[in-house]
């Protein structure tokens, strides 16, 4: 039973954390590079948030939902 967890322990130490290894590397010489998925993900969160508030500010304008305190049940 121990090989098989030491197995698992190799499985993610050498193998799956290689890329961040690779970045840890890199940050020695470029911080720029080394966080540049960083930044990718930052510009896909923004298109997202980007997008969404466009889609808000485009049924907004439908004015088609029921705006009234009493539309809800829940509210009274």
């Amino acid at each position: 039973m121990k090989d098989f967890f030491e197995g698992i322990a190799y499985l993610f130490e050498e193998i799956l954390f290689y890329p961040f290894d690779l970045l840890r590397d890199l940050e020695l010489d470029s911080w720029w590079a080394a966080n540049a998925l960083n930044f990718i993900f930052i510009l896909v969160g923004l298109a997202a948030f980007i997008y969404w508030m466009k889609q808000l500010k485009h049924y907004n304008k439908l004015n088609d939902e029921d705006r009234d305190p009493t539309a809800h049940s829940f509210l009274g």
